[in-house]
């Protein structure tokens, strides 16, 4: 049987100490990937990321799965990835993840025409960035400023016009972008589309919880299975489009900007969480892609 790790974190184990209040999600999430690949001849191995004591070489490919305390120490991950992809097979391929990590790859998918949230790029957080954002969109009357290296909305903030900026332990620690705030955030919600193999898996909707805007579940947000509208399958399959090479797994998170046109927040290409509740046939579509390119 082909034996995969699949790349987690120790706060992502339900019962650790220090465990986050989304370690749940990993909990589902692997508990619909296991038994399929099972089915598929697959051993699909629950593997720290960061210990001491993981060797990739007792694998025949690791996949990197919700690694998602990467953003407190992104250096020791970095290199954690470019050691185990001399190794063994890392998928997604090393050089997709490390494009995808720093958020700049809007700015790539941009230029190559697909539709985006403007942004102002950064090298900090602070007041000037701000001023900038806010005279860049003249039109928004609140700006989001986030990390080009997070997740989880970490170190981000919503900050209206005239209003104090937050506490630097509450803003992004180093280089950002300044993004309008979308209002479709406080009504629509987000439009979320999972592929496997670059087949289209599901798609769902989150919304935040009233009064705020953050679209993950531990912010109280809810999450809704959906049928994708013309609009929203064109644009994912765009975005998908515009990277070259086998991607095990991807994830499209889309909004309406002002003129009513979707725009891609965010290409998730290294960790994200596939939403398991709404996808039902995912570990079937994740196990046959992981067996085709795990070979």
């Amino acid at each position: 049987m082909t034996r995969i790790a699949f790349l987690t974190a120790d706060c992502m184990i339900e019962g650790n100490p220090g465990a986050r209040s989304d370690a749940w999600e990993h909990t589902l999430e692997f508990g619909a990937i296991r038994p399929a690949c099972a089915a598929a001849g697959i051993d699909l191995v629950e593997a720290i990321w960061d210990a001491p004591d993981l060797d990739p070489s007792a694998f025949d490919a690791l996949v990197v799965g919700t690694c998602w305390d990467y953003t407190e120490k992104p250096n020791a991950f970095f290199a954690a990835l470019k050691r185990f992809a001399s190794v063994r097979p890392l998928l997604n391929p090393v050089g997709t993840l490390m494009w995808n990590l720093d958020k700049g790859y809007l700015a790539d998918l941009a230029g190559r025409g697909i539709p985006t949230v403007p942004t102002v790029w950064a090298d900090r957080a602070d007041a000037e960035a701000v001023a900038r954002g806010f005279a860049a969109f003249p039109e928004a009357d609140r700006i989001v400023v986030k990390p080009r290296v997070g997740a989880s909305a970490w170190r981000q903030a919503r900050i209206a016009r005239g209003e104090a900026l937050p506490p630097a332990n509450e803003l992004p620690p180093g280089a950002c972008l300044v993004q309008p705030f979308l209002t479709a955030a406080e009504t629509e919600g987000e439009v979320t589309l999972m592929f496997f193999d670059r087949v289209f898996s599901h798609a769902l909707v989150k919304r935040p919880k009233a009064g705020d805007y953050r679209t993950q579940s531990m912010y109280g947000a809810t999450e809704t299975a959906v049928e994708p509208d013309a609009e929203a399958v064109e644009t994912a399959a765009a975005a998908l489009d515009a990277v070259e090479g086998d991607l095990l797994y991807a994830r499209v998170d889309l909004m309406r900007r002002g003129d009513g046109k979707y725009a891609v927040m965010e290409l998730e290409l290294i960790e994200p969480y596939y939403y398991p509740v709404q996808g039902p046939d995912l570990g079937r579509l994740f196990a046959a892609g992981l067996k085709r390119l795990a070979g």
